[in-house]
């Protein structure tokens, strides 16, 4: 298993579709969630609309991801459950 990844489980209420994904440790949040956004709206024929205001929280806590702090920064680990609103 790559040790600069970890696997996480991203939920997207505005297309009501959750996703498995493994993500860089090494990244910022942000770029992470751009890359992300670039990709669903792709996979959903440009059903998907990338909005400066969305943001990754925590499903467990509420909490909103930093988009300048690096994924390692955060406690995001394997398994963790994330939404993008």
């Amino acid at each position: 298993m790559n040790k600069n990844k970890i696997l996480i489980e991203l939920e997207i209420p505005l297309i009501e579709k959750s996703y498995d994904l493994y993500i860089p440790i090494n990244k910022r949040i942000g770029t992470v969630k751009k890359l992300i956004e670039e990709a669903l709206i792709e996979l959903t024929d440009g059903a998907y609309e990338m909005k400066p205001e969305t943001n990754f929280y925590s499903k467990e806590t509420g909490q909103i991801y930093d988009v300048n702090k690096n994924v390692r920064e955060t406690d995001l680990k394997n398994g963790s459950r994330i939404i993008l609103i």
